[in-house]
C-alpha cells in the first residue's frame, strides 16, 4: 500500500484510539513464533499482530507507525542489581554524601575503582578527511602489554588521587588508602565508597585500614556501576587519551599523556563533577545539595 492508503488507517476509528491500541499492544511481547517468544518487535511482527494491517507492505506498516508516532528506537534494559540489600546500601551511600555536604571541612567521600588498558590503541570515531588504513597488527609495537589504574574521586571537589602499575592488587589498594589518608589531613572522617572486589576484604588490607582510623569503607550494591561515578572518569580517559592514540611504539610517552590527563584533576574540578554526574539533578548529585 502507498502512503495515502497508510494515512487512511484511522478511517472509521478515532485516531487517538488507534494510537492507544497499537502502543498498548507493543508494550507487550510479540506473539510466539515456532514456540519461541521474540523479545523485540519488527515491522513484520507488527503487521501480524493487527488484522487491519495484514494487507500492508512493510513500508506501508512503517508509514502507519510513523503517523502514530511509533518509531524504531534505541532501548536499554532497566538497571538491575541482584543485591538483596540494595536499598539499604543505596540509602547509606546517600547519607554519607549528605554528611559530607553538611560538614565539608570535616567529612570527605571518595569513590574508588580500578581500570585496565592495553598498549595498542582502542578504535573510535574522529573527524578526518579520510579514514586511516586498518592495521591488523602492530609488530613494531612489541607485545600488547596491559597496564592498570586505581583511583579515588572526591565527591565534593572532583579531586582525583590515583596510582598505576602493571598490576593492581592488595599492595596497590593499601597504597591508595594511604595516599587518600595523606591527601586530607584536616578531615575527621573519610568514607571510601568501593565495590565488592574480594581484595577489599583481604586480611592485609583490613589490617592497614585498622591503622588508619579516619577511613571508613562503604560497600556499593553488587553490580551497581551507576552508583560509582569514577567509572565515568575512566570513560573520559579512554575517549581523550586511549582511543586512536599514536604511542603504541612509545610506552613512556603513552603513560606521560595518561598521567597528564589525570593530573589535571589533582586539585579538583567542577567540570569533572558535572561530567560524572555529581553536579546537577542526578541521584547522587541531589544528595550533595544539602541543606
Amino acid at each position: 500500500m502507498g502512503c495515502c492508503q497508510g494515512c487512511r488507517v484511522a478511517t472509521g476509528v478515532p485516531f487517538e484510539a488507534r494510537t492507544a491500541e497499537v502502543a498498548e499492544r507493543m508494550r507487550q511481547a510479540p506473539a510466539a513464533e515456532r514456540g519461541v517468544i521474540p523479545t523485540r518487535w519488527t515491522l513484520r511482527r507488527v503487521r501480524d499482530a493487527f488484522a487491519w494491517l495484514h494487507d500492508y507492505s512493510l513500508s506501508g506498516v512503517w508509514r502507519v507507525l510513523a503517523r502514530l508516532d511509533l518509531g524504531w528506537r534505541w532501548a536499554h534494559p532497566a538497571r538491575f542489581s541482584p543485591d538483596p540489600a540494595y536499598a539499604d546500601k543505596d540509602a547509606h551511600l546517600l547519607d554519607c554524601l549528605r554528611t559530607a555536604a553538611r560538614y565539608p571541612d570535616q567529612v570527605v567521600v571518595v569513590f574508588i575503582d580500578e581500570m585496565g588498558f592495553f598498549r595498542w590503541p582502542q578504535g573510535g570515531r574522529t573527524w578526518m578527511p579520510v579514514a586511516p588504513a586498518l592495521h591488523l597488527s602492530l609488530p613494531c609495537a612489541g607485545n600488547n602489554r596491559q597496564w592498570r589504574l586505581i583511583g579515588a574521586l572526591n565527591a565534593l571537589t572532583g579531586q582525583v588521587t590515583y596510582l598505576d602499575n602493571y598490576i593492581v592488587g592488595r599492595r596497590q589498594v593499601v597504597e591508595l588508602y594511604q595516599r587518600v589518608d595523606r591527601a586530607y589531613p584536616l578531615a575527621q572522617r573519610i568514607f571510601l565508597v568501593q565495590d565488592n572486589w574480594s581484595i577489599h576484604t583481604h586480611p592485609d588490607v583490613l589490617s592497614v585500614l585498622a591503622s588508619l582510623p579516619r577511613l571508613e569503607t562503604v560497600s556499593l550494591p553488587t553490580y551497581a556501576h551507576w552508583l560509582n561515578p569514577i567509572e565515568k572518569l575512566w570513560r573520559w580517559l579512554r575517549q581523550d587519551v586511549l582511543r586512536l592514540h599514536q604511542w603504541a611504539t612509545d610506552w613512556s610517552t603513552l603513560l606521560t599523556h595518561l598521567h597528564a590527563f589525570l593530573d589535571q584533576f589533582a586539585h579538583g574540578s567542577r567540570d569533572l563533577l558535572r561530567y560524572v554526574g555529581l553536579l546537577g539533578d542526578g541521584h547522587l548529585a541531589t544528595a550533595l545539595r544539602y541543606p
